[in-house]
């Protein structure tokens, strides 16, 4: 089912009316995945719609431009492209919040693997949109497994940036899961560590300790992943990062996936083997994730950007 439309589109500079939103076919960015993206939210608070972490996202986004010349090219600063979305935001009408995509694209140019001589092109656009992974799954967790596809290397793209091709490593991880019938799936590193999901940071907790994997076992550095480390430490709880093998999952006292597209979603059994109901930790760093993200704790008011 196609996501509900808005009104317009944000491309370089001008508001495009969202069906007139388009890109030459032979843009090389269609042909070889060369782009970076991002995934932001905005939430519906008492004060009106509050984007969660704005400046960081679009730093993000901008410094996974360095890694891909010429797209560093870009004249946009983090505060041309923050104003940008809070105005797309306000021209769309999006009051009870939204999903927004900010991308910077090769332009139509010269086709070939030699990106150089093509312009960059930044495209914004924002659409109200749903939890990801469903509503049912915040309460009742999600059926994950481990995927025969492993996490992309060190040295094959760089994983710190969001590169639109190295999606292509996470959609044939997705497929395979929701084949066999589970909902999300979890890739291994070259080495195989627990590197992530398909589109989400992985926690474990264990005897009262929450785990992550460390970033040099190849997970993106998730904003909202440092948010819920956050947000748990504040709650008293020990959060270490330390690499994991795939028994430390499956031997799990709870387990759950944060993300910008997933928030924080409990995953309740992996690979056939039951890890349970949403436990008593994740419930707790959950209620105060969604609280923070509709404007209702003081203590992160400064991860809000209201747009009003």
């Amino acid at each position: 089912m196609p996501f509900p439309k808005a009104d317009h589109i944000w491309m370089d500079g001008e508001l495009v009316d969202w069906d007139a939103a388009t890109v030459h076919v032979l843009t090389p960015t269609l042909h070889y995945g060369y782009g970076v993206f991002e995934g932001i939210r905005a939430y519906p608070t008492d004060r009106g719609p509050a984007v969660f972490h704005l400046r960081p996202h679009v730093a993000r986004l901008l410094r996974s431009a360095r890694l891909y010349p010429p797209l560093d090219t870009v004249p946009y600063t983090v505060d041309d492209l923050v104003e940008v979305i809070l105005d797309l935001i306000r021209v769309n009408g999006h009051e009870g919040g939204c999903y927004i995509r900010p991308t910077i694209i090769l332009g139509y140019g010269e086709i070939g693997l030699n990106p150089l001589p093509s312009t960059p092109q930044t495209i914004i656009a924002t659409w109200e949109w749903g939890t990801y992974l469903g509503e049912e799954a915040l309460v009742n967790g999600v059926r994950v497994m481990i995927s025969s596809y492993r996490r992309i290397g060190k040295n094959t793209i760089p994983p710190a940036g969001k590169a639109n091709g190295q999606y292509l490593n996470s959609s044939l991880a997705k497929v395979e899961a929701l084949r066999a019938g589970y909902d999300e799936a979890i890739m291994l590193s070259e080495d195989g560590f627990v590197a992530e999901g398909t589109g989400e940071n992985l926690f474990i907790v264990t005897d009262g300790v929450i785990k992550t994997p460390p970033l040099h076992d190849g997970p993106l550095g998730g904003i909202t992943r440092a948010s819920a480390m956050t947000i748990a430490r504040d709650l008293g709880y020990e959060v270490v990062e330390t690499s994991l093998v795939r028994s430390d999952l499956y031997l799990a006292d709870e387990m759950f996936l944060t993300g910008t597209a997933a928030e924080l979603t409990p995953v309740r059994e992996i690979d056939g083997r039951t890890i349970g109901p949403r436990g008593p930790v994740t419930e707790r760093i959950q209620a105060t994730f969604i609280d923070t993200v509709r404007g209702r704790v003081d203590r992160y008011q400064d991860w809000l950007t209201y747009v009003d």
